[in-house]
């Protein structure tokens, strides 16, 4: 069972996060402040980090400063409430992977956890097909097909599937798809992804064919195989 260090002061939001991370199988263990949070990080072997920008003792960026100088490369997701673009640049040049504003959807803190702990464990290069039913991904030639129907996609479009076949049956939220796709850590506030997603759909959607991709309302899209 993966194993989840939350360095939070906030007894509530420490709850809210235990009580999520709980549902989706983890095990879960607590920090109350930036000093105990470090000492658990450095002796501790954790999975994920979840930690607040805002700690007392230490705070969020020097403690995930220090586990990089120490060679502690545990995925980091910081959780902050300033959430303007240069404070999520320094969250992540400190060597956070991962930043989330409050107030924050539990089940997005969740995903984004997931998303850490499958980053640790990346499909092999070797695996250079990817498929999910009748769908198929080609890595090396790129090309893409839905059952005997050869599929034209543009190179985003490939770019987005892939993520979305790598992540197959999880939720991805708008922000993670930004960062994966088109590198942004912020959310530039247009319609790109609404777009890309339309196109890819029109694509994968063959007539007499169950749809793949489906929107969770709210949060994202999840790649999915029809019920």
């Amino acid at each position: 069972m993966p194993r989840i260090l939350v360095i939070e002061d906030d007894i509530v939001t420490a709850q809210e996060i235990s009580i999520e991370l709980g549902r989706h199988g983890l095990e879960v263990h607590w920090a109350d402040n930036g000093r105990e949070g470090l000492s658990q990080a450095l002796l501790g072997s954790y999975h994920a980090i979840t930690l607040d920008r805002m700690l007392p003792g230490i705070d969020g960026l020097s403690i995930v400063a220090t586990l990089r100088s120490r060679a502690v490369h545990t995925p980091v997701l910081v959780i902050s409430a300033l959430s303007d673009v240069d404070e999520r640049v320094r969250g992540l040049r400190a060597g956070g992977d991962d930043y989330l504003t409050k107030p924050f959807a539990s089940d997005e803190m969740a995903a984004r956890v997931e998303a850490l702990l499958r980053r640790r464990h990346p499909v092999p290069d070797t695996d250079a097909i990817l498929r999910l039913a009748d769908l198929e991904l080609d890595l090396l030639a790129r090309t893409a097909r839905r059952g005997q129907h050869p599929l034209c996609l543009l190179p985003t479009e490939f770019k987005l599937l892939e993520f979305m076949l790598r992540n197959a049956n999880h939720t991805l939220t708008r922000m993670m798809i930004f960062e994966e796709v088109w590198g942004y850590h912020f959310d530039p506030g247009t319609n790109l992804i609404d777009v890309h997603i339309g196109r890819l759909r029109r694509k994968l959607d063959l007539p007499g064919r169950p749809p793949l991709i489906h929107t969770v309302r709210g949060t994202g899209y999840v790649l999915g195989e029809p019920e």
